[in-house]
């Protein structure tokens, strides 16, 4: 079985090529309860679009792989 840590950096694995073909990536900070942080790299920093692929793309994809994470943040550097 899997750990938490595992389950989310499984479901980062499955965004990052969707990130990588606009030049970023993104990595995971810590776990805090159900709260992930995450940080993102290259093109990610400061993207206009990056709040909508937090949201729409990695909060989403990480809670289908660990459902009792509630909500993902973005970490400045």
């Amino acid at each position: 079985m899997d750990t938490l840590t595992e389950k989310i950096e499984k479901a980062l694995d499955e965004v990052r090529p969707f990130l990588a073909n606009d030049g970023g990536d993104v990595s995971l900070v810590n776990i805090e309860g159900t709260t992930v942080e995450v940080q993102f790299h290259g093109a990610c920093v400061g993207c206009k679009v990056s709040d909508f692929t937090l949201k729409g793309g990695i909060e989403s994809t990480i809670k289908k792989y660990a459902p009792e994470i509630e909500r993902v943040i973005a970490i400045e550097a």
